[in-house]
């Protein structure tokens, strides 16, 4: 089952591209799924259809939908967010105000992330075609399962450990039951599902852009992330190419985004750039988008397969200081300055740009040292060396 993000700053388009390429895929035999995840939720003006939290087919091979968070947190949290209400309340906190308390940073995007995997796990599509929300808000979608698991798989054996020291103690106080343990490790279970789905290897983002430079400088941000993460960016796609001739307005503006798309293929060597053409018309409705689908595509494959995972490369080099090792990280576009890097037990935790990752280390490497670091040509270097009081000595 292939699985494709389309995303991109907003107002780009991403919505329409997305929805192109879901109807030319269609077309060509796929039994294919468009979900939206953006809040806006304008798959449905794109399609010039009413769509719902369920698949609504709107040609043959494709259906569509949009998720309802509001309704899929009703139900999932029900138990966990009762308690917590219950727990507010024994703390004198008003049962209005506790509701407001209760509702959890990220739920919606869990729930999201949730929806699709569902969907994808069906076995009904062929194709499923996600219509994200801007790289910001997706960003923090795709990071999310790895760092709740993270907190979760560390966290949890302790809550359980402490609810049974403190229980007797503890009084009054509400105090979580089996049924709210059991939700908190099925969420867990659940998001390590979701981390599969987003690590196979038919899954993969496709970006979406505008010929202008403050737009390309975000993408290139989105794709340092994306690397950062473990996601594989399989094109990219420029939106609103102006063709020149005419008169002196189109004629700047063409050659002004000449010099970007420029800018664009040097910036993603080695994958597809896709251009769409800035339209006379709004398209609206599956006829235009198919159009659209046709013409951007007509020189590859809608669904050809991402590039494989980057996985962490680590090589062994003995030099006049003994011997070390080096840890490679492929971060495209990064610029020294908006890296970090520090040591926390046996994990790396690598920041770029305000987004967090902590890289578990090989096991050579935890009984290493950091001892330099640096970045050149989109790859970050991390230099380790034995700890003497961890390293064997013969």
């Amino acid at each position: 089952m292939r699985l494709i993000l389309i995303t991109g700053k907003g107002g780009v388009g991403k919505t329409t591209m997305a929805a192109a390429s879901a109807a030319l895929t269609a077309g060509q035999g796929q039994k294919v799924l468009l979900v939206s995840t953006d809040r806006a939720h304008s798959l449905a003006d794109a399609l010039d259809t009413p769509l719902g939290s369920e698949p609504v087919e709107i040609d043959a091979g494709l259906s569509a939908l949009q998720v309802d968070t509001q309704a899929s947190f009703q139900q999932s949290w029900a138990v966990l967010r009762r308690y917590l209400v219950d727990l507010l309340g024994s703390g004198g906190v008003d049962a209005m105000a506790a509701e407001e308390l209760t509702v959890l940073p990220g739920a919606e995007e869990i729930l999201a992330l949730l929806a699709v995997r569902d969907q994808a796990a069906s076995g009904r599509w062929d194709v499923v075609i996600v219509d994200c929300a801007p790289t910001a808000e997706t960003l923090r979608l795709l990071a999310l399962p790895r760092a709740l698991s993270w907190y979760m798989e560390r966290i949890l054996p302790t809550h359980r450990r402490m609810v049974r020291g403190l229980g007797p103690l503890l009084g009054g106080v509400t105090l979580p039951g089996d049924g709210v343990t059991e939700a908190v490790t099925q969420l867990h279970a659940e998001l390590l599902g979701v981390q599969a789905l987003l690590d196979d290897h038919g899954t993969s983002v496709r970006l979406v852009l505008t010929a202008e430079a403050v737009v390309l400088a975000e993408a290139r941000r989105t794709a340092t992330s994306l690397v950062l993460f473990g996601h594989r960016l399989d094109s990219v796609i420029v939106n609103r190419l102006i063709p020149g001739g005419g008169d002196a307005w189109r004629e700047a503006w063409a050659a002004a985004q000449a010099a970007q798309l420029t800018e664009v293929e040097a910036s993603f060597p080695g994958l597809p750039v896709r251009r769409a053409a800035y339209l006379a018309a709004e398209p609206v409705g599956l006829p235009a988008l198919a159009a659209i689908g046709a013409d951007l595509y007509r020189n590859g494959d809608p669904l050809a397969p991402p590039p494989p995972s980057v996985a962490l490369d680590v090589r062994r080099t003995p030099d006049q200081d003994g011997e070390r090792f080096e840890l490679f990280l492929p971060l495209p576009h990064a610029e020294r300055e908006a890296v970090q890097l520090a040591r926390s037990g046996d994990e790396l935790v690598l920041t770029v740009g305000g987004y967090r990752r902590l890289l578990a280390l090989p096991g050579v490497l935890r009984r290493c040292r950091v001892t330099g670091s640096d970045l050149a040509g989109g790859r970050l270097r991390v230099v380790f060396r034995p700890d003497p009081d961890l390293w064997p000595t013969s």
